[in-house]
């Protein structure tokens, strides 16, 4: 399996990329947190670990250690804005359930 982008998160993430100046791509992980278990975390990479697995989808490289892939793999990362808001939706075939709040899920 893989790790994909839509369209729109491709393009969110390649303007801000552009804003930085600098970058490589995306680092998806997880973290243990949250009342369901894990959450979903986010940054640019400058440096790639060594030990990454990159995916490409839409021109962006998206980075995910392999710890973190075991809970991830097949996630399509979208970009939404719902009324006001705005931000990132993970579309992820091993989540089972998540929180209330939509912080956190479990695999």
């Amino acid at each position: 399996m893989a790790i994909t982008l839509t369209d729109k998160a491709a393009q969110h993430i390649q303007k801000y990329l552009d804003k930085r100046g600098n970058g490589l791509g995306l680092r998806l992980g997880v973290q243990t947190t949250g009342c369901s278990g894990m959450a979903y975390k986010l940054e640019y990479v400058d440096v790639p670990e060594d030990d990454d697995q990159v995916y490409e989808s839409h021109n962006i490289k998206i980075f995910v250690d392999p710890k973190s892939l075991v809970y991830i793999d097949g996630t399509e990362l979208d970009f939404v804005r719902e009324g006001l808001n705005e931000g990132f939706k993970f579309t992820n075939p091993n989540e089972k359930a998540s929180c209330g709040c939509g912080e956190s899920f479990t695999v």
